[in-house]
């Protein structure tokens, strides 16, 4: 069998953000039994290349994927990876937007963040308030480590769950339709 290359878009600027991706794309792996491989580009920036390199690299490695999830957290979301999540619309790569924020910042619509981001087609959203994720999972009893862990652990199972769901939905149809037609679709217009 083998797997789908899934591409891992979020913050990668402290050790926090750096061990929650690895912690997070080692449960989709497990909790897909190997059904999806996760391209964590925290793994393969070439730092010592300079910003172009690293932007130059993120793409390469995103265009690579047959998937993607991408990290919608923050009062305002990463510019970077509304970038990365912009280009795997363009390319017609599904995608799944991961919220684990509690806090609301959308408008005008039921996702917790700002509108331009979605209603696009190939697209699923799964929201978690992790704060309660958190205290179900017996912080109290456990410790945190360990609540963090089995916390990782559903979520990763979550996020299987809607990787599945959209990696099913069709393939935008754009071959022989125009430039300005081909955008419409995939904007989902």
């Amino acid at each position: 069998m083998s797997s789908k290359k899934v591409y891992l878009g979020g913050c990668l600027f402290d050790l926090r953000h750096l061990a929650g991706n690895a912690m997070l794309s080692e449960q989709i792996g497990l909790k897909s039994e190997g059904r999806y491989s996760v391209y964590l580009p925290q793994d393969y920036e070439p730092e010592h290349l300079g910003a172009k390199a690293i932007r130059d690299s993120d793409f390469e490695g995103l265009l690579a994927c047959e998937a993607a999830v991408f990290q919608f957290d923050g009062t305002e979301l990463d510019s970077g990876t509304v970038a990365e999540f912009m280009t795997a619309k363009f390319a017609d790569i599904p995608a799944v937007l991961l919220r684990t924020d509690f806090r609301r910042g959308g408008d005008r619509n039921e996702d917790p963040w700002n509108l331009m981001c979605s209603f696009y087609p190939r697209t699923v959203s799964l929201v978690v308030d992790s704060i309660h994720l958190y205290s179900e999972c017996g912080h109290e009893e456990l410790g945190g480590v360990k609540a963090s862990q089995i916390a990782t652990e559903k979520l990763g199972a979550l996020v299987v769950e809607k990787l599945d769901q959209v990696c099913a939905q069709p393939a935008v149809e754009t071959q022989g339709i125009g430039r300005d037609l081909a955008i419409r679709r995939l904007l989902g217009m």
